[in-house]
């Protein structure tokens, strides 16, 4: 089966990644990590912290992106009588499914179509945070699924500009499929106390079954990286895992790029044909408005084939594909079935 349906790596793993699993030691399993009697929490944690520039101690560490999301959320709305969270209206449905496990409550604020594109508009997503003052503000960057991002300078100007004590939690898992630019974490992280920047080694470096998420977080918050941290440590293969990804730049940098090809494909072949509307996306998926009466017999035509898109139900997108920009061979065979349904319908 061929999964373009949950953004998964249809790719090879580094030749790294695969030299750690055959050389990691069993034996070192039978034995706790001893680097928290340096005061840190893993080996991840003290390179990430080389990577980015931020402090270890502002490393956050989990089970994935997502953990780190839960994590946080279920901290901050628990904490106090505020449990209010804004979350993008176009997004993961798994943001508001957190917030309602601890009691709190969500609003979200709009994303905007504009052309072959979705956008956030800064201005009213400060003031919704402004005048709804949450305990939390989801930033999506880039946003799942509509594919859109935030730059540097808007996420700062959102930042400067609303209450101290909401936390931002900006979500970023699909960051680095356009740049390697990582130069903007650092100054942000330092400069705002009430920011988290979240990543995770599933989208970019292709490891989601590995559930390794990192993060970064402003100071002051002692008492939350104690309740996310792991006092006996991680997953010591999975680290020995890591590790090789993070260092793999190169190899993941020609997977993004053959991932430029797919959304070049589709914006070519799709973007032309009538009732087609092929948007841009600086993630590892691409979002596509097509005829839904064609949706039957598009989803029994990519069957037959052992393939799986995500046909959208999201309210006002339910006319929309998300596909996952697999290998140049599956997004040829997407690109011409969706195009020979179009032209028998």
């Amino acid at each position: 089966m061929n999964y373009l349906d949950r953004n998964e790596f249809n790719f090879e793993p580094s030749r790294k990644v695969v030299e750690a699993i055959r050389n990691f030691d069993p034996k070192e399993l039978c034995f706790y990590t001893r680097i928290h009697d340096q005061g840190k929490k893993s080996v991840i944690s003290v390179r990430v912290s080389e990577i980015y520039g931020v402090p270890e101690e502002q490393v956050l560490l989990a089970y994935g992106g997502e953990d780190i999301l839960k994590n946080a959320i279920h901290y901050f709305l628990m904490k106090g009588d505020n449990k209010k969270i804004l979350i993008p209206e176009f997004s993961w449905w798994y943001y508001n499914k957190v917030a309602n496990e601890c009691g709190g409550t969500f609003e979200m604020y709009p994303l905007y179509e504009q052309e072959d594109s979705f956008s956030y508009n800064v201005d009213e997503v400060i003031a919704f945070t402004n005048r709804i003052h949450p305990r939390m503000l989801l930033l999506a960057s880039p946003n799942n699924p509509t594919g859109n991002s935030l730059t540097s300078e808007e996420i700062g100007r959102i930042m400067e500009n609303i209450p101290s004590d909401t936390m931002v939690l900006v979500d970023e898992a699909y960051a680095s499929f356009i740049t390697s630019d990582v130069d903007y974490i650092a100054p942000l992280v330092n400069k705002y106390e009430n920011l988290i920047i979240s990543r995770t080694l599933s989208k970019f470096y292709g490891l989601p079954g590995l559930r390794c998420g990192f993060g970064f977080i402003g100071k002051g918050h002692d008492q939350f990286i104690s309740y996310i941290n792991k006092y006996l440590g991680y997953n010591r293969f999975s680290e020995a895992v890591a590790l090789a990804a993070l260092d793999s730049d190169e190899h993941y940098r020609q997977v993004a790029n053959d991932m430029e090809w797919g959304r070049q494909l589709y914006k070519k072949e799709l973007g032309t044909l009538p009732g087609f509307k092929v948007y841009k996306s600086v993630a590892n998926f691409i979002l596509i408005k097509y005829p839904v009466e064609i949706k039957e017999a598009l989803q029994k035509a990519l069957t037959a084939q052992d393939y799986k898109i995500k046909f959208m139900s999201d309210k006002g997108l339910e006319s929309c594909l998300r596909i996952t920009l697999g290998r140049k061979e599956q997004t040829q065979v997407v690109c011409d079935t969706i195009k020979r349904v179009f032209s028998e319908k």
